[in-house]
């Protein structure tokens, strides 16, 4: 009997060969088992979806925070800007100001046909190793001497996107990356490089341009024109005068 059951069971292995491969698994491999998973799979995959929607958003919420300190900063030369990067026109805000020096202009800003350059600043009166103070909250990004040109002299970058020029000085009190408020001493007046007396030589400059200072500082009442100043590559080089009786056209 066994015998015979034997042969049964092989013939009809023979028979339904086919058959015997289609048995349906009842493991994790099932179809079952695969489209619940294909399920949980695209749950899984909206809730990532949301979430970093979400993180998205919220990142294209925050403003970065621009850098002024970048551009040129360890640049060696006056004037690290590049041409294409600068506006045609710059509100800057000019509040929060201290005078460099008391002493009058000595020698005011543009050519000077007794030495045949271009005088991009203004020379202010002092005497030997007087305090030469920063003019707005900044920081110190170049300290430097050229033995025939600006001497011994100090460039503070400010927030309010100017750069000031110190230039002349005896000696200086401050460090490259120093960080400085408005009326910190910087150095003490000279006459190093080319200079033929005691001075101050001030430059103020907005991304490499040398703005005649006038057009900011109102010298004389050691105060500045207006709360603001706007930049124009047009008018830089203009002076600003607000007395009754002046010539000057308002910018």
């Amino acid at each position: 009997m066994k015998f015979k059951t034997l042969i049964l069971c092989s013939s009809l292995a023979i028979i339904f060969p086919i058959a015997a491969q289609k048995i349906v698994s009842k493991s994790q491999h099932s179809q079952a088992h695969k489209e619940l998973l294909a399920k949980q799979q695209k749950s899984t995959d909206k809730i990532k979806l949301v979430e970093q929607s979400s993180y998205i958003d919220f990142i294209d919420d925050i403003e970065p925070e621009i850098d002024i300190f970048t551009e040129g900063w360890n640049s060696k030369s006056v004037n690290p800007f590049k041409e294409s990067d600068v506006p045609e026109s710059q509100v800057i805000d000019v509040r929060g100001y201290y005078m460099p020096v008391p002493g009058p202009v000595t020698s005011n800003y543009g050519y000077r046909p007794k030495f045949g350059r271009f005088h991009k600043g203004v020379d202010l009166h002092l005497k030997m190793n007087d305090t030469v103070r920063a003019a707005f909250d900044g920081k110190i990004r170049l300290v430097n001497n050229e033995p025939k040109g600006y001497g011994n002299y100090v460039i503070i970058r400010h927030p309010n996107g100017l750069e000031t020029v110190y230039g002349h000085l005896n000696k200086h009190l401050v460090k490259a990356n120093q960080t400085v408020k408005a009326g910190d001493p910087i150095g003490l007046g000279g006459s190093t490089g080319r200079s033929t007396g005691p001075h101050l030589h001030f430059e103020t400059r907005f991304m490499g341009y040398a703005i005649n200072p006038a057009a900011i500082f109102d010298f004389a009442n050691h105060t500045t024109h207006t709360d603001t100043y706007t930049f124009s590559k047009k008018t830089y080089q203009q002076p600003r005068n607000f007395a009754p009786n002046s010539q000057v056209a308002r910018k």
